[in-house]
């Protein structure tokens, strides 16, 4: 299973990037459940094609991402 405090510091990265503030009521530890964790294996499964992954297709995105 993906370990929690991995799921949090994504969840902070992508929170200030976006300047995102979790509202009073709602705890960061509420977040970060594991639901995340089916959430991550199934873009992983779609990224990598289901076992058959398209390499060409990977490294676009990656040079998509580096370009940023």
């Amino acid at each position: 299973m993906l370990d929690r405090a991995v799921i949090e510091e994504f969840l902070d990265y992508e929170f200030e990037e976006l300047e995102i503030k979790i509202p009073k009521g709602i705890k960061k530890e509420d977040l970060v459940e594991d639901d995340y964790y089916e959430w991550l294996k199934d873009n992983f499964k779609s990224f990598f094609n289901h076992g058959n992954p398209d390499w060409k297709w990977i490294r676009d995105r990656i040079r998509q991402y580096i370009e940023r």
